[in-house]
């Protein structure tokens, strides 16, 4: 299927002063190619979520957008330490956040849940020690 767009976005671990860059840009890029309403709001969650998880997370990794004619795909990908159970951290309210996230206000344990619920379809898939990639479709009106 034809790429309309492809970005990927750094996203490095702690850097809490970036955290947001990505996907404000991301919302961005899609009010600019005309997505707006619903799509636009679940993307922009589900990208913020899912940037912030790298930053408090992961030892680093990238977002990258894809915009297709019928779909949004955003792609989260890191290098560790990976999520040792992803049923437990699927649950809203828990949180492996350090205590400079929580101190910032983050680690409420909704990241995940957020992202699931606001894609049309979520995947994850995460192994200790190597990383987790998380995969989010958003279905574009037509």
């Amino acid at each position: 299927m034809e790429e309309l767009i492809r970005i990927t976005y750094p996203v490095a671990s702690a850097d809490y002063t970036s955290a947001g860059k990505a996907s404000t840009d991301i919302k961005r890029r899609l009010k600019q190619l005309g997505v707006g309403g619903d799509v636009l709001r679940r993307v922009a969650v589900a990208s913020y979520e899912v940037e912030l998880n790298l930053v408090i997370h992961s030892l680093g990794g990238e977002l990258s957008l894809t915009v297709f004619p019928d779909s949004v795909l955003l792609v989260s990908t890191d290098v560790g330490p990976g999520i040792p159970d992803l049923e437990m951290a699927m649950r809203e309210g828990f949180s492996t956040a350090n205590d400079e996230a929580r101190s910032l206000g983050f680690g409420a344990g909704m990241g995940l849940p957020n992202m699931k619920r606001n894609a049309d379809q979520f995947d994850i898939a995460s192994k200790v020690g190597e990383g987790t990639t998380i995969s989010m479709r958003f279905m574009l009106p037509v």
